[in-house]
């Protein structure tokens, strides 16, 4: 495979090396475990510094297909921590396809400084980032707490119809239409803030859900992470097809 890099092309170059790690981790041997070749060895195949190499394996680590361990190295990621189904609904959708009326029982706009990992997935340097929470159930209770950034450049202002479902909002707002939602799945114990929200003891064990949501573009729009009551949440996946051994 070659991994040189092409630096006439206006794609930037670590856009380039994301591309290139995409195609070399759907090899078998490295579906099997085998690590990734290390940063200083990739670096010089590819002909660029480390930081851009790491910019493009940030990106993957943060949406779930690749692995640090520290003394080890890099990996992809196992299959049972990520899922990246092809037809996949907004949280309004999935309980309306169950016959469940969604309610908002809290909503908080703001505009605060992101995690890390939010600023690698939107490759920005914004030292503030549009921010909405909601704490979302069925009629009854809630038993879900949403805390979701956006792309700045789509410039969300906290004066949109918050009423209306997210994505339609977002189309007939600002014409993005979002294609794909890569997702991970794991369980931890509620802190003090999420147990007060989810009216669980605190340290009650709770599934926690990150949407990386990209539009038709493959362009970042939502960092996504849902923390759910562990007893209202089954993740069912269909997977068709010739078996792979």
């Amino acid at each position: 495979m070659n991994l040189r890099l092409d630096p006439s092309k206006p794609q930037p170059l670590h856009k380039q090396a994301e591309e290139i790690l995409r195609e070399i981790i759907t090899c078998e041997e490295y579906q099997k475990g085998k690590l990734l070749p290390n940063e200083v060895e990739l670096s010089k195949q590819m002909n660029i510094s480390r930081n851009t190499l790491r910019q493009a394996i940030n990106k993957l680590v943060y949406e779930g297909l690749l692995v640090r361990k520290k003394g080890y190295g890099t990996i992809v990621a196992p299959k049972n921590v990520m899922s990246n189904a092809r037809n996949w609904m907004s949280f309004t959708g999935e309980m309306h396809s169950q016959g469940i009326m969604v309610r908002n029982f809290e909503l908080h706009i703001t505009f605060r400084q992101p995690p890390e990992e939010v600023s690698l997935f939107f490759e920005t340097d914004h030292d503030r980032l549009f921010c909405m929470e909601r704490l979302r159930g069925n009629t009854s209770a809630p038993f879900v707490y949403f805390i979701s950034y956006f792309n700045p450049a789509i410039g969300m202002t906290g004066e949109e119809d918050f009423t209306r479902p997210l994505y339609e909002m977002l189309k007939s707002t600002y014409g993005i239409q979002v294609q794909t939602s890569r997702e991970m799945i794991y369980a931890r114990e509620a802190d003090k803030f999420i147990a007060e929200k989810l009216n669980v003891p605190e340290g009650s064990p709770i599934l926690v859900r990150k949407r990386f949501v990209l539009d038709t573009e493959n362009v970042p729009v939502e960092y996504n992470i849902g923390y759910y009551k562990a007893d209202s949440f089954i993740y069912s996946i269909e997977f068709s097809g010739i078996m792979v051994k």
